[in-house]
């Protein structure tokens, strides 16, 4: 999975967010079996760059955690198989590298170190959250119902256990 990343913060995570980021998407995408090599953009943003694109492209006028533009529009959550079809994959992959463009993910850092502060976990862990999060949105997920809700947890939950990014051991470093 290549993230490609821009930090309009200046470093207001001191994390490795761009080889955080990629490490959960690639975790999302292995769990949902996608076949395709693939790519999303990654902006951390603070709460006026994250209210401003909120506003802009959804209305909303506030701050919010995480947003989510996917490129895709998925008839299934998580099923890839609609892009063997030539006329729907005319855009859907990058014509330099093959990969396939899922979209953009924008994060607000304010609010992963104060989420992770009331939370009482780590701004990784926090920060991994939120990608996993955005990335199973980008693949056609939703939390509208409380049952897709709950298959978007128990999904986020089962990745960040894979890769050791637990609530109790957010702090290390063990894998990423």
């Amino acid at each position: 999975m290549r993230i490609t990343a821009e930090d309009e913060t200046g470093g207001a995570l001191s994390l490795p967010v761009e080889e955080l980021a990629a490490a959960v998407a690639e975790a999302v995408l292995d769990e949902l079996g996608c076949p395709y090599e693939a790519s999303a953009g990654l902006l951390v943003t603070d709460e006026a760059g994250i209210q401003e694109l909120n506003s802009t492209m959804r209305g909303i006028d506030a701050v919010t955690d995480v947003l989510s533009f996917p490129a895709l529009d998925f008839p299934a959550p998580g099923d890839f198989s609609f892009l063997e079809d030539d006329a729907v994959t005319a855009d859907a992959f990058d014509p330099e590298s093959g990969e396939l463009i899922l979209g953009d993910i924008a994060v607000c850092a304010q609010r992963v170190r104060e989420q992770a502060l009331a939370y009482g976990h780590s701004e990784r862990r926090e920060f991994a959250f939120l990608v996993a999060h955005s990335v199973l949105h980008l693949t056609g997920y939703d939390h509208e119902t409380p049952d897709e809700a709950q298959v978007m947890e128990a999904l986020q939950e089962k990745v960040l256990t894979g890769l050791g990014i637990t609530r109790d051991t957010a702090d290390r470093e063990d894998r990423i």
